[in-house]
């Protein structure tokens, strides 16, 4: 097998390619991997290392064979390297997603072991930490991850501290529950790297604090997860929130909520004065709003990372929502730069 050429991978998850670049990440994709993971780590990166006017930080995309790598939406993710060619790394980024619990990854742990060494730092995204904890990475560390894959988790790994945190920086071994808490994570490690204030300047940079609060006054109101508080609908609105990319089935949540999908849709028209399926495409869409101004994500990987399936049919949402397409908005945006 010969090395992928990193040439051949979309521009956005195009490494930097820099061999003086401060600290060098080799993300490891695994089948089902959240794009709403990587991307908005990548984007990151790419932020600091425009704010410095430098290369501080490299990446390359790997898997385990060299192939490129489906993610949940179904499409082929190239990556630069399949194991076996990835060369020494400052730090290690595992992308997870669904079925990893049942994934063969022998050949990745057998790496794991021959490369984290010393300082080499490594981060599970998603639900990495399956990963992490296999290899035997997450010994007297505490980890988290994300929401769905808790239950399993802790069944399979008693001994592991498992934290509610988004996402841990502790030391060496770092995890995220996935999404955008990835920005959180890689500013954090920003801060650890080149100081707080330079963080701070970038994720101003990305606009990401101003986002946030963007995000909230889209709605007159507080976000709901945070204004209605009955027990039975906190939980619901929480894992809606968390899980904008690959939508959890009415089912599900009113299985959360210990109600049968009647009651739940009782209990959101009386407290939230919308269905279950109205208030989740609202919440998509007030995340896809969020991609859209903070990266540089194509409209049609918001789409997907937002669980669009048709460009058409997320651009008719999004303007009932906003008034105009995700294109006229960023056009819009570009105006104003």
């Amino acid at each position: 097998m010969t090395p992928k050429d990193p040439a051949t991978a979309p521009v956005e998850f195009r490494s930097a390619g820099q061999a003086d670049a401060d600290r060098r990440f080799h993300f490891v994709l695994l089948p089902g991997f959240w794009m709403l993971s990587l991307v908005p780590a990548l984007d990151t990166l790419v932020n600091a290392n425009l704010l410095a006017g430098r290369t501080m930080y490299d990446w390359v995309l790997c898997s385990q064979d060299g192939q490129p790598v489906a993610s949940t939406q179904g499409t082929p993710t190239p990556v630069d390297f399949g194991l076996d060619y990835c060369g020494t790394p400052t730090d290690i980024v595992i992308v997870a997603g669904t079925g990893v619990e049942q994934m063969d990854l022998s050949r990745l742990s057998v790496w794991l072991g021959r490369k984290v060494r010393g300082d080499v730092r490594v981060a599970g995204l998603g639900s990495a930490a399956f990963v992490m904890a296999r290899a035997n990475l997450l010994n007297d560390v505490p980890a988290t991850m994300h929401w769905h894959y808790r239950d399993s988790f802790a069944e399979t790994f008693p001994d592991v501290e498992l934290s509610s945190r988004p996402y841990i920086s502790e030391g060496n071994r770092l995890t995220s529950s996935g999404g955008v808490t990835s920005i959180d994570l890689f500013l954090d490690l920003i801060a650890q790297d080149h100081g707080v204030d330079f963080s701070i300047a970038v994720a101003d940079s990305m606009n990401y604090q101003s986002v946030r609060q963007v995000q909230q006054s889209l709605r007159v109101d507080a976000p709901s997860s945070l204004r209605v508080t009955h027990p039975k609908l906190t939980p619901v609105l929480q894992t809606i929130e968390q899980n904008l990319e690959f939508p959890v089935p009415p089912s599900e949540l009113a299985g959360l909520a210990g109600v049968s999908t009647r009651q739940l849709e009782r209990l959101f028209r009386q407290y939230l004065g919308q269905t279950p399926k109205q208030y989740y495409m609202s919440a998509r869409l007030r995340r896809a709003h969020f991609l859209l101004a903070q990266t540089q994500m194509s409209v049609m990987d918001v789409a997907l990372a937002c669980g669009f399936q048709s460009a058409n049919h997320f651009a008719k949402c999004f303007r009932l929502e906003f008034g105009q397409t995700p294109a006229q908005m960023r056009r819009g945006k570009s105006a104003k730069a």
